[in-house]
This record gives structure tokens, C-alpha cells and sequence, in this order.
């Protein structure tokens, strides 16, 4: 059975979450003896092709390629709003885009039912992302590095987010809470992967340049398994994600994790991690040790039925399935 990825990964996209996770995927399949697997290869006989982007090379692709056509549901119209400009031409896009392969992968409950609602008659599985538990482990040396890199005392209690520099991300709530907490260093790790037409790009450019000097904005990093063995705690913001691999990551890493109360982290993390609805709960979450030192202590452990290893077996009995068809 020949399966190719195919993932538009040029730039900076390389570092877009849907990105990170066909690479996961990718690396731990290539071992399998069940399937010779390639990455975006130029052949048009392929048994299937697993997209994880659908912009204009991809779907190119698609049309010209003879075997089976799954798509994985990393974006939807929902968490467009306040990530993209002209996110509302874009969405309407979505239907007729979607129904042009042959089955989509959805990976949390709240995708699904999007996915399903838009395109009914779309055949659809659920499989959530998967994490690498061996190469995401805190890493006392690695933690070290990061800090010495940007010069980060080992005594400071860091606060980490790694997300895209844009609205939807909760980049503004993170600003609010690093000025609400000056005794703690607030790290941000992530760039704009769609540039200039990034939601506000020009608004959050100034305001780098104007945020405090307990605020350090990373850019893309190579190897992300440093941030978070720098970091203390983990935070996410966003308002609106399909999953929130950064959040299992940071999990893999042992990191207490505080997120906003949304119904995506509700159905993945449940009561793994700490949820705020305002900025003054979430400062108030910043300095509650107990409860941070609770959920760090189980964060590693629930992550087991995340392994990429059992991800990556249940992508294999599907591509089975449809290709047998």
C-alpha cells in the first residue's frame, strides 16, 4: 500500500500546528512495515494521499491523483474568526472544498460536529492527534540552554504559550496577564505563518515593541522541547482551536497547564488542567501552587492515551479500510 502526506509547508508554514502534527505522524508510520509512505511525493497513482492542508498546492494534487483522497479536519470555519483576514470569504469556502475528498479525519468531538453539520453526507472518523512521549519530556539541560539563551535567571517562574501572534491565540489577554504578574517572565514562541494578512498583524507588531521588560517573544524555535522544559507553567488563551496539541505537549512535558474555559479543552483535557474565563481568574490560577502543583502531577501520566504509537496504528487501519473499498 503506497500513502503519500501532503502538507504545504513552505516558510513558515512549517511551523503551523497542522504541520507539526503530519510530521509526527509521518515519522512514526515511515517504520511501519504495512505501508511504504512518502512525503508529498510527485506521483499520480498513489493508493491514497492524506492531506492535512487544503490551499491551492494541495489541491491541485488532489485533482490529478488517481487513489484515494482523506483529508485531516485541522482547520475549520470556526477558528478562522480572529486568525485570518478575510476569514468570512474563506469559510464559505469550506462545504465544497471538504466534499472534493473521498473521507475527512476529524480529531476532537467539537471538530466532528462542526465537520459533520457542514457536510452531512461527508463519510467522517474521529481520531485525535498524537504526541510523541519520548521526545517531548522535561530535559534539565535543555531547560538550561533555553534560559541561557535568553538570558531567563533560574530562579524566574516562566510562563509559556506557544501559538500564532494573533487574536484568536488570546495574545491579548497574555499582554494583560504579564503586566497584572511582573514578579513572572512571560514567554511567547510563535511568529505569523499567514504574515500581513495575520487578524491586527500591524496592532501586535507595535505592541511587541511596547510590552514589558518581563515579556520575551521567541519567534519560531527548532526545537520546542527546550520551551517548555524552560517553563513553569504552561498557558493557553485561545479562544477557539480544533484540539490544542500545544496543550498535550506541554502535558508530555509535565508543565501544569491553565486554559480558557472553552467546550474544545473541556472534551480533550476535562479536569487534567485549569480552566479560566477571565483575566482575573487566570492571574489568580498564576499564583494558586497547590493546584498547580495538582495538575503537573498527573499531567505526563494522562497523556498515555495520546502515544503516537496507538495514533499512528489507528491511521493504519483506516487507510486500510478505504482503500479496500
Amino acid at each position: 500500500m503506497q500513502v503519500n502526506f501532503y502538507v504545504e509547508d513552505l516558510l513558515f508554514f512549517k511551523y503551523i500546528g497542522c504541520a507539526t502534527v503530519a510530521r509526527t505522524l509521518y515519522k512514526e508510520l515511515v517504520g511501519s512495515n504495512e505501508i511504504e509512505i512518502t512525503w508529498k511525493k510527485r506521483d499520480t497513482h498513489m493508493d491514497l494521499v492524506h492531506y492535512h492542508t487544503f490551499g491551492p498546492l494541495a489541491m491541485f494534487n488532489r485533482r490529478i491523483n488517481k487513489g484515494r483522497n482523506l483529508l485531516t479536519a485541522h482547520s475549520t470555519p470556526r477558528i478562522n474568526e480572529g486568525n485570518i483576514a478575510l476569514a468570512k470569504v474563506i469559510n464559505r469556502r469550506y462545504p465544497k472544498i471538504y466534499r472534493k475528498f473521498d473521507h475527512i479525519i476529524t480529531i476532537s468531538e467539537p471538530c466532528h460536529r462542526e465537520v459533520t453539520e457542514m457536510v452531512p453526507d461527508m463519510p467522517v472518523t474521529m481520531i485525535p492527534n498524537g504526541v510523541n512521549r519520548e521526545q517531548f519530556r522535561r530535559d534539565d539541560e535543555k531547560r538550561r540552554l533555553f534560559r541561557e539563551r535568553y538570558n531567563i535567571p533560574e530562579d524566574a517562574e516562566v510562563v509559556l504559550s506557544v501559538a500564532q501572534l494573533t487574536p484568536r491565540k488570546g495574545l491579548y489577554d497574555f499582554l494583560a496577564l504579564s503586566r497584572a504578574c511582573p514578579d513572572k517572565v512571560f514567554v511567547w514562541v510563535g511568529g505569523f505563518p499567514y504574515g500581513a494578512l495575520s487578524k491586527d498583524y500591524r496592532k501586535i507588531k507595535v505592541l511587541k515593541r511596547r510590552c514589558g521588560m518581563n515579556v520575551i517573544f521567541t519567534g519560531y524555535v527548532d526545537e520546542i522541547v527546550k520551551a517548555y522544559s524552560a517553563a513553569d507553567i504552561f498557558i493557553m488563551p485561545s479562544y477557539a482551536e480544533t484540539f490544542g496539541l500545544v496543550i498535550l505537549e506541554a502535558l508530555s512535558c509535565g508543565l501544569p497547564v491553565i486554559a480558557r474555559d472553552i467546550p474544545e479543552f473541556h472534551d480533550i483535557f476535562d479536569q487534567r488542567i485549569l480552566f479560566f474565563g477571565d483575566r482575573q481568574t487566570a492571574a489568580s490560577l498564576l499564583e494558586d501552587r497547590s493546584s498547580l502543583q495538582a495538575c503537573a502531577s498527573r499531567a505526563r501520566d494522562y497523556t498515555t492515551q495520546f502515544d503516537i504509537r496507538d495514533i499512528g496504528q489507528r491511521h493504519l487501519k483506516l487507510y486500510h479500510e478505504l482503500i479496500e473499498e
